[in-house]
């Protein structure tokens, strides 16, 4: 007796089922390559911003080291040749005070260790007459600025060079080497120059190496402040500056640095603005020169070497 076989349906997908899944598949597929592309692009841009703040940032670090450092000469050996000049008058006054009843010491009569300027070899009235002390400027504008500061490094071993440099910051024409302004057909721009030279003598606006900070800079603003100004100034000339500025550093500097990125429009512009206090402004107060004029003219007036006129003279 022969039984009858019974085929069995064979296991497998059809082929419209195949199809759906290849579709699905590839959709999946579409997706997640434009979402990593996104991501990247999203990257790319966000990384860009911070590349360019950074450039802003890093080139407003260099401006504020610059100022916080700038170097206003002072001659601290004239300084403490007069503050022993005013001890050894006062100990000439001290030694040569009368008690009542006594004749008075001769005109021009010192104590031992008393100072008197009519002595040739005395220390203190020896000159050097090829002396030349260096004299530091500050002359700043509303997009200028010119000092010298001491922000300054020697690069080569044994290299003679003083540790204070005279510095500029101002805006110049330049050619562009970033890649978006090449992209952009743009061959120049505005750009953030720092102009340094090792030679402080001489006019400080003139002379140095250029180098740039910062392109497509749309805006370099600088105010000064100091004691004397009632509020912020676009000018500070040391050298022929008015009663207030001449002779002295400002105490603060205030700059405003704005740039435009982006090789489409509108550009994104990123400003910053820094307020940078001035360490070492070496600046004495025109209440204080008072003072000291007056002290020195009072030491003068009391000294033994300027004995009072004789009675009915």
């Amino acid at each position: 007796m022969m039984r009858s076989q019974i085929k069995q349906p064979a296991a497998g997908f059809t082929l419209l089922e195949v199809m759906i899944v290849l579709v699905i598949m590839a959709s999946l597929t579409v997706m997640t390559t434009q979402s990593i592309q996104q991501a990247l692009k999203t990257k790319a841009k966000i990384q860009q911003q911070v590349t360019d703040s950074s450039q802003v940032r890093d080139s407003l670090r260099v401006f504020e080291r610059d100022v916080n450092l700038a170097f206003h000469y002072t001659d601290y050996e004239l300084e403490m040749k007069e503050l022993i000049k005013k001890k050894r008058i006062a100990a000439a006054t001290s030694t040569t005070t009368t008690v009542p009843g006594t004749p008075p010491p001769p005109a021009g009569s010192v104590g031992a260790g008393a100072y008197n300027p009519n002595d040739p070899l005395d220390p203190l009235n020896v000159k050097d007459e090829n002396r030349q002390d260096p004299v530091t400027h500050w002359i700043g504008r509303d997009s200028e600025l010119y000092f010298a500061t001491m922000n300054a490094s020697r690069v080569r071993e044994g290299e003679q060079q003083a540790d204070f440099v005279k510095v500029a910051y101002l805006l110049k024409n330049c050619k562009s080497l970033s890649a978006e302004n090449s992209r952009s057909g743009g061959g120049s721009s505005s750009c953030l120059i720092r102009r340094s030279s090792p030679i402080v003598e001489g006019d400080i606006t003139q002379g140095g190496l250029d180098v740039v900070l910062l392109e497509n800079v749309t805006e370099f603003k600088l105010r000064y402040f100091g004691k004397g100004k009632q509020d912020w100034v676009s000018d500070w000339d040391s050298k022929a500056g008015d009663g207030v500025t001449k002779g002295r550093f400002p105490d603060a500097v205030e700059i405003s640095l704005a740039v435009e990125k982006g090789a489409q429009e509108p550009k994104k512009k990123i400003s910053m603005q820094l307020v940078i206090p001035l360490r070492f402004s070496n600046n004495a107060s025109q209440d204080q020169k008072a003072i000291e004029a007056k002290q020195r003219q009072q030491q003068q007036n009391n000294s033994p070497f300027n004995p009072p006129p004789p009675p009915g003279g």
